[in-house]
């Protein structure tokens, strides 16, 4: 056998690999801007939007969206609470950790069905340290300690680290519980009320995505500690109905957690991406509009209106689906009814029956609403014209 049929194609070494990347993300955000640190919020929208390659590669690049958003004329709205909401909100969870956070063990005893009478209160450690790596180191060691004393522990504020393309994300939740079982449990805790123990779906659905980002950082810190196991079910507390008082629920993140580790296995793969661009591409916000336009629109995007809570390119996004008759503006709904119509202008001329295949589902309800619609409209018409006469 010959040399060239024995041996494998030469690889590079890991570290010289993960150096090539860091270095093609640095051009691309420009030589000299500053990476933007990713957050839990900001995966959270990334495992949102899984289909968006142009989100996960300017994200994983550490790129300035909104700063990116006013270079090419679309700024984004503003984001985040009002001083007033996060004024409540801090009141709230304050009340929610008093007395060494008793109601909220309380709470979390109560849903998780565990035995014997809830605890009384909880080891409290300090996490205090220097800069975001020394309180994830601290935070690490607590939650060890915690397990291996068997006690219940709440941790206050703890930091937490996921590596994300090759570089470290610090993440903060509002707490973590370890149970004396080793079981670890994400709190996020939020201002929004639970009317009737229900609250708004899609709030739940942000809380649910961003919690699951925490749990998939703990996982890290717990395949490497004895007896330790992160929780499935995040404990959402909010406040009662229309008061101040906390009320709580577990939600399975198990979903979340699934789609979360998908979208981070496509940054770690955001090389790929990048190589559709052509060379010397940046999206340095000092490059001319013309330029980052173009550069921008080179890279996939996948639009929705609920990007508009979500992104700062949302602006530029929906433009740029407006002006192509994408369906995806009206929603993913509506877009994943329609199959393989993939344009307004489409969906017309098959209600119309213009086009289409006349036994394609879609076209066929297409076609249906179109009938009921028009004999709607003709119904009016005569009652109008009935009671004018």
């Amino acid at each position: 056998m010959s040399e060239s049929q024995g041996s494998a194609p030469p690889t590079t070494p890991p570290r010289e690999r993960t150096t090539a990347i860091r270095q093609r993300l640095a051009e691309l955000r420009g030589p000299t801007v500053v990476p933007r640190p990713l957050d839990a919020r900001a995966l959270a929208a990334l495992a949102a939007n899984p289909g968006c390659r142009r989100r996960a590669l300017l994200d994983g690049a550490g790129v300035d969206k909104g700063a990116l958003a006013e270079a090419l004329g679309s700024p984004s709205a503003a984001f985040g609470q009002s001083q007033f909401a996060i004024a409540r909100g801090t009141t709230f969870e304050s009340r929610v950790k008093a007395d060494g956070g008793t109601e909220l063990l309380r709470l979390l005893h109560e849903h998780v069905g565990a035995g014997g009478e809830p605890p009384k209160d909880a080891a409290v450690p300090d996490l205090s340290a220097a800069g975001p790596e020394g309180r994830a180191a601290r935070t690490a060691l607590a939650l060890r300690e915690a397990t291996a004393s068997g006690a219940w522990t709440l941790l206050d504020h703890p930091m937490l680290v996921l590596n994300v393309a090759g570089s470290p994300a610090y993440l903060e939740p509002d707490a973590v519980v370890v149970a004396p079982d080793g079981r670890w449990t994400v709190v996020e805790i939020k201002s929004f009320p639970m009317i009737d123990a229900a609250a708004d779906p899609a709030k739940v659905g942000a809380a649910a995505r961003q919690a699951a980002v925490y749990a998939l950082a703990l996982e890290r810190v717990a395949h490497l500690t004895e007896g330790a196991e992160v929780a499935h079910s995040v404990l959402l507390v909010c406040p009662k109905d229309f008061s101040n008082l906390p009320t709580a629920s577990l939600v399975d993140v198990r979903k979340q957690l699934s789609v979360t580790r998908r979208q981070l296995a496509r940054l770690t793969r955001i090389e790929e991406i990048a190589d559709g661009l052509e060379p010397g591409a940046s999206f340095d916000p000092d490059r001319p509009a013309p330029e980052l336009t173009r550069t921008v629109e080179s890279v996939p995007a996948a639009y929705a209106p609920e990007c508009l809570a979500a992104c700062e390119l949302a602006f530029h996004c929906r433009e740029r689906a407006r002006a192509a008759d994408a369906v995806t503006a009206l929603g993913r709904g509506l877009r994943a009814e329609l199959g393989g119509l993939t344009t307004i202008g489409e969906v017309l001329s098959a209600a119309r029956a213009a086009s289409g295949d006349a036994d394609d589902p879609t076209v066929a309800a297409l076609r249906r609403a179109a009938t009921l619609r028009a004999e709607a409209l003709a119904g009016a018409r005569c009652a109008e014209a009935a009671a004018c006469s």
